[in-house]
C-alpha cells in the first residue's frame, strides 16, 4: 500500500487489512518524493495497492472494495454488500463537506462553513449512521459481523470526534459502535501502534 504519511483515503483500507490479520507493506510516501513517483502510479495519484507484485490497484474505495470481498468483510449476500455500499458512499458525502471545510483559504468563509459542519452537516450524517445502526439488532452497520461499513464510518468519524468531541454525547449508538470497533483485537493492536497524524 503506498500513500502519504496520514490517514486519509489510504486509512479505511489499513483498518481493513488490521481487521481481517493481514501483514503487508505500508509505504509512506514523503511529499517531496512524491513528484518523482507520480508518472509511475496509475492514475497519477494515490493511494494504490500492489498486489503480490502482479498488479496495481489505484482508487482508494475500489482498493477498499477490493480488499473487503478478498477477506469476507463485504457483506454476506449480495443485499449486505449494496448496504456497505450505501454506508461507504454516505461517509464520502460526509468526508467532501469537512473538505470543503479543509480546503477553503477564505479565513471568514471557512469559518462561516466550519460553524455549519459542526451545528448541521456532521449531526446530519451522524443521525443517518445512528439510524442505520437501530435498524439492525447485531450492532454492526449490516449484517451480524464487522463488514466494510462499520470500518468506513469509524474512519470519518475520527476527525469529528476529535475535533468536536461534545458531539458524539448525542449519539449513544455510535459512541458504543466505535468502541465496539476500536476494541476488536487486531483493529485495537493496529490503533495503538499507528503513527499520530493530523488527519
Amino acid at each position: 500500500m503506498w500513500y502519504f504519511d496520514f490517514r486519509g483515503r489510504a486509512e479505511i483500507s489499513r483498518l481493513l487489512l488490521a481487521a481481517a490479520g493481514v501483514q503487508y507493506a505500508d509505504d509512506r510516501i514523503k511529499r517531496e518524493d512524491w513528484p518523482a513517483l507520480k508518472p509511475k502510479t496509475p492514475q497519477g495519484q494515490l493511494p494504490i495497492l500492489t498486489i503480490y507484485d502482479t498488479a496495481t490497484l489505484p482508487q482508494s474505495l475500489a482498493i477498499a472494495r477490493f480488499l473487503a470481498r478478498e477477506f469476507g468483510l463485504s457483506g454476506k449476500t449480495n443485499l449486505e454488500q449494496a448496504q456497505c455500499d450505501v454506508i461507504v458512499q454516505t461517509t464520502e458525502d460526509l468526508r467532501a463537506e469537512w473538505v470543503k471545510v479543509f480546503r477553503e483559504p477564505d479565513e471568514t468563509k471557512k469559518a462561516e462553513l466550519q460553524k455549519k459542519l459542526v451545528e448541521e452537516i456532521v449531526p446530519k450524517f451522524w443521525k443517518i449512521f445512528q439510524d442505520t445502526l437501530s435498524s439492525n439488532s447485531s450492532g454492526y452497520m449490516v449484517g451480524d459481523g464487522l463488514t466494510l461499513g462499520d470500518l468506513a464510518v469509524y474512519d470519518v468519524m475520527e476527525i469529528h470526534t476529535r475535533d468536536y468531541p461534545d458531539l458524539i454525547k448525542n449519539f449513544p449508538q455510535l459512541q458504543t459502535h466505535r468502541q465496539k470497533v476500536a476494541s476488536i483485537p487486531n483493529v485495537k493492536r493496529y490503533l495503538e501502534n499507528r503513527p499520530v497524524t493530523l488527519f
